[in-house]
């Protein structure tokens, strides 16, 4: 039996089947039957680990049979610490996996080695928000909203969001958190944005929405905010 195989065993080991329709109904887009049911923080110790063992043979042999086998992948990915070139290599191997926003966002959040290097990562994940895969947009998209809410990047990031065209509904969504939060850093900068722009409506609108489901937004803003909504 090979590692990958011994993975699979203990993650269908620590499956819980109540905890799988749970997390199975949260993403409605890929088979419920490929959701085991493991719980992220058991993950992530998996992940741990095989990233202080032989990390590069367990992905070079690692099979996408369920939801979690391929998200465990993307967390040993954000785990190594390896020079930028090899990590980069291999976050533009796993994207093409990613079908689904749960992979893609724990894949994004894990990836802390953007905060050493924001330069060489922008550079490397423009493409994709520009690209013409759902999930490569996804993962550039949240990619920005993780890392680059900061006024450097801000002006280009309203460009490369305006300028996604992508007809899908978890793109749009993510088109429209990263608007979200930069309105709560930038809130004059991204209603200026907002006056100007060339989202679709309902990105628009969720823009708008996602903004007003901020604690951190005034009650007399989120009225304001309420106003500009497209009919």
């Amino acid at each position: 039996m090979n590692e990958n195989d011994e993975i699979r065993e203990l993650l269908e080991l620590l499956a819980e089947p109540d905890f799988q329709k749970f997390a199975s109904s949260l993403i409605p887009n890929i088979p419920s039957e490929s959701v085991l049911g493991v719980r992220l923080p058991r993950l992530r110790k998996i992940a741990k680990q095989i990233a202080r063992s032989d990390w590069r043979d367990y992905l070079d042999k690692a099979q996408d049979l369920s939801f979690e086998e391929t998200m465990l992948q993307g967390m040993v990915i954000g785990y190594v610490r390896e020079p930028l070139q090899e990590i980069k290599r291999r976050i533009a191997w796993f994207v093409p996996k990613i079908d689904n926003w749960s992979v893609c966002d724990s894949f994004c959040s894990g990836l802390k080695i953007t905060k050493d290097y924001p330069d060489e990562m922008w550079e490397f994940i423009v493409p994709y928000v520009q690209s013409d895969k759902e999930y490569g947009i996804r993962f550039g998209v949240v990619m920005i909203l993780f890392y680059y809410v900061d006024s450097v990047h801000m002006e280009e990031a309203f460009r490369l969001l305006d300028a996604v065209q992508y007809d899908s509904y978890y793109v749009k969504m993510a088109v429209a958190w990263a608007v979200s939060i930069y309105y709560l850093s930038f809130p004059k900068e991204t209603l200026a944005f907002l006056s100007g722009c060339s989202l679709d409506d309902f990105t628009y609108n969720k823009s708008l929405q996602k903004i007003t489901e901020s604690k951190k937004v005034s009650a007399d803003t989120k009225e304001e905010i309420r106003r500009m909504k497209r009919k």
